[in-house]
């Protein structure tokens, strides 16, 4: 019988559990259960039409082969170009590089700054894969915790004292997955200032959610700091804003001095992004935004009928939504813990939601919701986890 003997790295690399909750919920479907998904973090639209024609048009036109592993020079202007419209920016496109979705950047940037002796900060609860590439690097991750008496928005003074000179990398996520929180300019503007006296850290900050923000917040993206752009990785991409998740087109703002390591280790990778769906991003920043701002009225909507249902839920409260489309709610009433509160409402009301431990230690005692979906099935699951509680 064959014995093989893996790696023992791979002991250290973790999951997305939204993934696992899909699975779980797919397969109670098919079994014929009514099952309400409000856990998997996609939009529930279809990706704008001149997009798709966009996309077509290139295959029909012959880009069947592999393009820079940087991306094409004319995505990585369209890319430039939006930037200086959303947030006032000069960016050398040579500093975009465009990856399949936003997991590369994560995984390229926590290879490059991280090994064992290295220590790397992330946001807890935060998108699990940070966690994860980091232990899988052989560094220590170390927790900046977001609580939910400020917003789950990070504090610069807490961050900056945990730095230490084996601090190699900082991740921050805002609007943030799991919780929407938003962190306000004031706490970026003084870890900035901070990261003056500590000029050996790197940043990635995960913007992926900067078009999602409510009630007049505005997004503060931290290209905005020159002081800081030779440090800094900026992360951001076309999954959520054009619900284009299956599409698998992400990109990064790199620093100079990163450039040409994170081409190489695209190289390596996956040689380049397909072509058609390069071609499809150029047609989402350079086309109509209609369609973005639709789906964030809509998103809005949603947003409300959740906070508002699941503060009136027996045991549980809701913080506001800020930004992303996402509710963290606290749970701890009920007396259930994340796990079984996210097991329960699946298997007896047959909504599907997310233990907050899922995404951090400090994610105990709340559960994730994506809202996702429609308001007519974020209703009903609201009612049919009232029934139960």
């Amino acid at each position: 019988m064959t014995q093989l003997k893996f790696a023992s790295s791979l002991s250290r690399l973790g999951t997305e559990s939204a993934f696992m909750v899909l699975a779980r919920a797919q397969k109670l479907a098919a079994q014929g259960k009514d099952i309400i998904n409000l856990g998997i973090g996609q939009p529930d639209f279809q990706t704008p039409e001149h997009i798709v024609e966009a996309g077509i048009k290139a295959l029909r036109d012959g880009h069947h082969g592999y393009t820079p592993a940087n991306g094409l020079p004319a995505l990585r202007e369209a890319v430039a170009a939006d930037l200086h419209r959303r947030h006032k920016v000069e960016v050398n496109p040579d500093n975009v590089v465009v990856v399949p979705g936003g997991k590369p950047t994560m995984f390229f940037a926590v290879m490059m700054f991280g090994e064992p002796g290295a220590e790397i900060m992330y946001p807890n609860p935060g998108f699990p894969i940070y966690e994860s590439v980091i232990r899988y690097s052989g560094a220590t991750p170390v927790p900046i915790a977001l609580e939910e008496k400020n917003g789950f928005a990070f504090s610069a003074e807490d961050l900056l004292s945990k730095i230490t000179p084996n601090t190699s990398l900082i991740i921050i996520n805002s609007p943030a997955n799991p919780t929407g929180g938003v962190t306000p300019r004031s706490e970026i503007d003084k870890l900035v200032k901070g990261l003056e006296a500590h000029p050996h850290v790197a940043l990635m900050s995960d913007e992926i959610y900067s078009n999602m923000l409510y009630d007049g917040r505005e997004h503060v993206s931290l290209l905005q700091y020159p002081e800081i752009r030779d440090r800094l990785i900026m992360l951001d991409g076309w999954s959520k804003t054009y619900a284009m998740t299956g599409w698998r087109l992400g990109y990064a703002v790199w620093p100079d001095a990163c450039v040409d390591h994170v081409t190489r280790l695209c190289i390596n990778d996956h040689s380049c992004v397909n072509a058609a769906t390069q071609f499809a991003g150029i047609a989402a920043l350079n086309g109509p935004q209609t369609a973005v701002d639709e789906m964030l009225v809509q998103f809005d909507k949603r947003r409300k009928i959740i906070v508002n249902g699941l503060n009136a839920l027996p045991g549980v409260r809701c913080a506001d939504a800020a930004g992303a489309f996402y509710a963290f709610p606290n749970i701890e009433g009920t007396g259930l813990t994340a796990m079984q509160a996210q097991d329960k409402f699946l298997d007896e009301a047959g909504v599907a939601t997310v233990a907050g431990t899922s995404f951090g230690a400090w994610g105990e005692g709340y559960l994730r919701f994506s809202y996702a979906n429609s308001a007519e099935n974020i209703t009903e699951a609201l009612s049919r986890i009232s029934k139960l509680l």
